[in-house]
């Protein structure tokens, strides 16, 4: 039945005319009649009866007014819970994220979701090419990735991108290595050593395909490992050098590697929040990325590297002035 008619029978049960009930519902008393009559049609059943110069409702009508209050009390109150989830942080979000990007932000993450009353998100971890995050935007409201910092920017005509983090690369070398005692590592000191990296088309193998682009320095590749944890225990062993993220490097096994940022060069990654337009709109959205940059504030520290970069870029254009 339709909720519309439902609720002009009501109106006329509560006013007790037909005019009464068009003043109510801001229309002609001829539309009130109409609705009583498609109604009527609709049910199969008389629901008024000419009373004098009006109309008095019938047997079924006054029945049928019984169950139009519920029905309208019921619509009323999804009505007031939807309103809840319109200006609340409630319901569940669907956030996929990539592994080392989870054990970096995810544990605090669900610390500050579990803060918010009727507000869950539901994670997955997933080991995501860049190519792979449109797709990825079509299942999770929030798709949490990573790209090199020259790679190109994801197509924000039809997706939302926001910022987190620009994550410098550190060299990772073993303990005890010739160079673990200077304060920056050339990339040219490290043209002979064995690589660790992760597989062709992620991320942390785009920077170091893009500083052999900017340097003419081939680095050799002997084993790929997707786990940082991984190249980490490989590296401590001896079996080569790696460049891993600064901040998403695990404890305490990564304590007892010698990092070093790369001399004269940028190399990072960017982290990036991928979303559909306009889905930030909605509460429970919103809160899980107010929560993220939060977690990014906590977690990560001033970038030495580049505040290095600024003092040697002021140091150049002292000398130009001169």
């Amino acid at each position: 039945m339709d909720i519309g008619r439902l609720r002009t029978l009501r109106e006329f049960a509560d006013r007790g005319s037909v005019t009464a009930a068009a003043r109510a519902l801001h229309c002609t008393p001829s539309a009130v009649s109409q609705q009583l009559r498609a109604l009527q049609a609709e049910v199969g059943l008389p629901l008024t009866e000419p009373a004098g110069r009006g109309l008095r409702l019938t047997d079924a009508g006054r029945a049928l007014v019984g169950r139009a209050d519920e029905v309208l009390a019921a619509l009323d109150r999804a009505e007031s819970e939807l309103d809840t989830y319109r200006s609340v942080p409630r319901g569940r979000v669907r956030l996929a994220i990539f592994p080392s990007g989870a054990l970096l932000l995810l544990p605090g993450l669900l610390h500050r979701v579990a803060g918010f009353d009727g507000l869950e998100v539901d994670v997955r971890d997933i080991d995501m090419l860049p190519s792979a995050v449109p797709g990825l935007v079509a299942d999770f409201d929030l798709v949490v990735t990573h790209r090199d910092e020259h790679a190109p920017p994801f197509d924000s005509d039809r997706l939302d991108v926001v910022h987190l983090l620009r994550e410098p690369m550190d060299v990772a070398l073993p303990p005890g290595h010739r160079l673990a005692g200077e304060e920056r590592v050339d990339l040219a000191e490290l043209a002979g050593e064995r690589w660790i990296g992760v597989d062709v088309g992620f991320p942390v193998d785009d920077v170091l395909r893009s500083l052999t682009v900017r340097t003419g320095v081939q680095p050799t590749v002997f084993q790929r490992i997707n786990d940082f944890r991984v190249i980490e225990a490989l590296v401590a062993a001896g079996h080569g050098v790696a460049l891993l993220p600064r901040y998403a490097i695990s404890r305490p096994a990564g304590e007892c590697l010698p990092r070093r940022p790369l001399a004269g060069i940028r190399a990072a990654r960017h982290i990036e929040v991928v979303l559909r337009k306009g889905a930030a709109s909605r509460p429970a959205v919103a809160a899980v990325l107010d929560a993220l940059h939060a977690e990014v504030a906590a977690t990560t520290l001033p970038e030495p590297v580049d505040q290095a970069d600024q003092r040697a870029q002021r140091d150049r254009d002292g000398e130009r002035g001169q």
